[in-house]
Parts: C-alpha cells; sequence; structure tokens
C-alpha cells in the first residue's frame, strides 16, 4: 500500500488543482537524451533519457521528474534503472517554504526490488538572486525498501537537502544537487552535479556527474555508483 500511495504521489503531484480562483498557472519542463553506440571488439549501446515538469502557481510549485538509463554490453544488459520523484513546496514567504516530496527508485543491479520513500519539511532560499540560487531543506519521513530475495522492510527517515545554481554567463549554467535520507538501517546520499550550455534557442548541451552511496547493500554490491553523462537538453 505504501509503495502503490509513494507512485500514485509521484504521477499526479505535478499536475494538483488547487482552489484558487483567478491564479496565474504556469508550466515549463524540460526533455533530456542522451545515446552511446559502439561496434568493433566491443558493442555497447548506452541510453540515458530524462523528463521534467514543472507548474507554478501564487502560492504553489510543483515539480516531476522521469528518468532511465539503461546500458547493454554484447547484448548483456549491464545497468538498467527507473528514477521517479515528485515534489510540491508551498511558500510561506519569499524566503521559506514547506515542502513534501515522494521517489521511487527500481534499479535491476542494486540488489532490491524497489526502494521508495517519502518526506515532508522546510525549506529556505539562502541565495535568491539573478544569478545565484541555493535552497536548503530539512524534514522527515519515511522509506519502504524491498530485496530481490522477496524480503522487505520500512524505516522513519531524516531529510536534508540542498540545490544550488549558478548562472555563469547568459548560456551556461551550473548546478549542483545534493541529497541525504538517513535512516536506522540505511543512509542513502544522492550528489549531481551539472553544466548545461545553451546551443541553439531551446536546445542545450548538458555534462552531468551523478553519484549515489548507500551506507548498507545487499551481499555483492557495491556502496558507491557513480554515471557521467553528456545529453541533449529541449526546454519547453
Amino acid at each position: 500500500m505504501f509503495k502503490k500511495l509513494l507512485v500514485l504521489f509521484v504521477l499526479f503531484a505535478p499536475i494538483f488543482v488547487h482552489a484558487e480562483e483567478k491564479v496565474v498557472s504556469k508550466w515549463s519542463g524540460e526533455a533530456e537524451l542522451g545515446y552511446l553506440s559502439t561496434t568493433g571488439n566491443t558493442d555497447t549501446t548506452s541510453l540515458h533519457a530524462k523528463g521534467k515538469v514543472v507548474n507554478e502557481r501564487e502560492k504553489w510549485k510543483h515539480t516531476g521528474t522521469l528518468e532511465v538509463t539503461n546500458k547493454d554490453s554484447d547484448g548483456v544488459t549491464t545497468a538498467k534503472r527507473l528514477f521517479v520523484t515528485g515534489k510540491s513546496d508551498y511558500k510561506i514567504n519569499d524566503l521559506s517554504y514547506l515542502f513534501i516530496t515522494a521517489s521511487y527508485d527500481d534499479d535491476e543491479f542494486s540488489g532490491y526490488q524497489y526502494q521508495a520513500s517519502g518526506a515532508f519539511g522546510y525549506g529556505y532560499h539562502v541565495l535568491k538572486s539573478d544569478n545565484l540560487k541555493l535552497d536548503l531543506e530539512a524534514g522527515l519521513g519515511a522509506r519502504q525498501s524491498k530485496l530481490d530475495s522477496g524480503e522487505s522492510g520500512s524505516e522513519g527517515i531524516i531529510r536534508g537537502a540542498g540545490d544550488f545554481e549558478w548562472k555563469i554567463s547568459k548560456t551556461s549554467v551550473f548546478t549542483q544537487f545534493l541529497s541525504v535520507e538517513a535512516g536506522e538501517d540505511n543512509t542513502i546520499s544522492r550528489s549531481v552535479t551539472a553544466l548545461k550550455m545553451e546551443i541553439v534557442g531551446n536546445l542545450a548541451a548538458r555534462i552531468s556527474y551523478s553519484v549515489r552511496h548507500s551506507s548498507d547493500v545487499p551481499p555483492g554490491i557495491e556502496k558507491t555508483d557513480t554515471e557521467s553523462v553528456v545529453t541533449l537538453v529541449y526546454k519547453f
């Protein structure tokens, strides 16, 4: 039940309808795709796709993301992952806000069938200017996990996150995102460092480096995963 509720929240959070009359609703989003194919001594294909949708209102901001990664080497799948997140922010004033967030992670080579988490808490805009932005968040929540063996469990978590953005120029933006979900049994940390450069119009190139670390993993599984990706991004 917990898993189903999280998935429903993630899918529908960006399009929540509020009983606010005469409120401007602004939509934006990005579609991102990276693909690599090599032939010869080794046949390798890699696919990384990501979609992001944002809906902003007078008091609310809803964000939904869908991320898919697939890698094959000589016909053998070496990586396959689906990662979905949803987040809603409620504005208290120009600097403070409340948030609720949920995520669903299905990584075929992590030793887990899935890991799902949800949290709510308080956020603060530490920096808020045309060129620099920094948001810090802290909250409480829960995480449910199911191992490939079929064993499942849940635990309470403390969540902290930081989201930094630096507009280096009119055509380039540097971003750094870091989140930590600490539970009694497992602490999961995620970091995404990226540089996006405009090519022409709404089309841009993005270079990113991601790190995911788990303090406790099933036998035979590495605690740290890293990923370097080059993608094309279309903004709408």
